[in-house]
């Protein structure tokens, strides 16, 4: 079978949903392919608060900040098609995809990609030891407890502090399995502040920060896990290591961007776009964790709908930016987002410093642009905006962050 759009959105999460209801609401014949039987992606099995606040105003569990977006999805003209597979996207602007019916074409005008991210597996880290059963990605241990009701484990060590990862240490403590702790190679947590509070300090579960695991040993199924401090080149300090009893380690070591199919654009490692969203082929748009990972589905959604509506207008050839404008990493800065600017459209600028700051100032230049940001973390988006302008003579732009006594 053949289909035809002007716009498609690769992927149904928090920002393929929006994307595709902004693209229907500037007027564009929009299909929406998610490779779940149902929308919502990694939002489904999110079960606790602290989603929508910025988005929608209110404090909404992650399932229900996704039944929100579907209501409004299904108010619009999107043609949804579920448990569909993209194989193919090539610059004929032709996608092939699979389902229980067969192989399939689309011809699109515009295509926007929110395929999100996937975890980091803990094989990709190279500690030795045996290849045991037990050892879990956040988000699997997540699956098996929020969706599936099965508990997957007795004991267990968390090893990386991202927002994941001490989500779910609370979520084992009070389902009953004894959390011995989260460990963080670097001297500071990888998750946002209030998780930290909220997911460890509050139930006594223990962070050991500048500390890394050297081996685990099992026959089986995962019995002990060793860990050691670091030192500030991360290599391991001697006589410095712990022995922790459990049966499971679960891992939050970080997330990938996912840019497949699509191989003939600029990545580093997510897609690098503008502030429209545009990537460098100027029919595909991207939005969300597929270009960088954001702290927050409320983030993602908003770069979702953005990139759908810029879609939506080079689709019907309403939209093509005269002049891009290359942002630059300056000192201490280290994840930025976009990386182009098209000085006739209104920019939200994220960024993410390279080191704790207890009081930075970041600076964008040469725009005179200055704001200061209290106790800045790693962790923590910083967000900036800027108002068009109109410097034809503007090439660069750049971003640094300093230290304010």
């Amino acid at each position: 079978m053949k289909y035809e759009a002007d716009v498609v959105v690769l992927g149904g999460g928090g920002g393929g949903m929006a994307a595709a209801k902004a693209a229907d609401k500037n007027g564009a014949n929009v299909i929406l392919i998610e490779r779940e039987e149902e929308n919502g992606g990694v939002l489904n099995q999110c079960i606790h608060n602290g989603f929508g606040i910025h988005y929608y105003r209110k404090d909404l569990t992650g399932p229900e900040f996704k039944e929100t977006l579907q209501e409004e999805l299904e108010n619009t003209n999107v043609k949804v098609l579920n448990s569909a597979f993209v194989l193919d996207v090539n610059k004929d602007k032709q996608l092939t995809f699979v389902n229980h019916k067969g192989i399939h074409e689309i011809k699109t005008k515009a295509l926007v990609m929110a395929t999100g991210a996937r975890e980091r597996h803990f094989n990709s880290l190279a500690v030795p030891g045996d290849r045991v059963a037990g050892i879990f990605t956040a988000g699997v241990a997540q699956k098996y407890i929020n969706l599936q009701n099965l508990k997957p484990a007795n004991s267990a060590l968390i090893v990386g502090s991202g927002d994941i990862g001490l989500i779910m240490a609370r979520r084992l403590h009070l389902e009953g399995i004894e959390v011995k702790g989260v460990v963080e190679i670097l001297p500071y947590p990888g998750g946002l502040e209030r998780n930290v509070q909220q997911c460890l300090r509050d139930y006594n579960i223990p962070l050991y920060l500048s500390h890394t695991v050297t081996r685990v040993e099992g026959n089986k199924r995962l019995s002990k896990v060793y860990v050691s401090q670091v030192d500030e080149n991360r290599q391991v300090i001697p006589n410095t290591e712990k022995v922790f009893n459990v049966d499971a380690l679960i891992t939050s070591v970080g997330l990938i961007p996912l840019t497949d199919p699509v191989k003939f654009v600029e990545t580093g490692p997510g897609f690098i776009t503008s502030n429209t969203n545009q990537t460098s082929e100027d029919w595909i748009f991207a939005a969300g964790n597929c270009t960088v990972v954001f702290d927050l589905v409320d983030y993602v959604s908003r770069e979702g709908e953005k990139a759908g509506k810029y879609a939506a207008l080079y689709s019907q050839n309403q939209y093509f930016p005269e002049q891009k404008v290359k942002v630059k990493k300056g000192k201490n800065i280290n994840i930025l987002h976009p990386m182009y600017i098209d000085p006739n459209e209104r920019t939200k600028l994220y960024l993410r410093v390279s080191k704790t700051f207890k009081r930075a100032e970041v600076t964008v230049e040469p725009l005179g642009i200055k704001m200061i940001e209290e106790e800045a973390r790693p962790s923590e988006m910083i967000e900036i905006s800027i108002k068009p302008f109109k410097d034809k003579n503007l090439k660069e732009i750049e971003v640094s962050a300093r230290e304010l006594g």
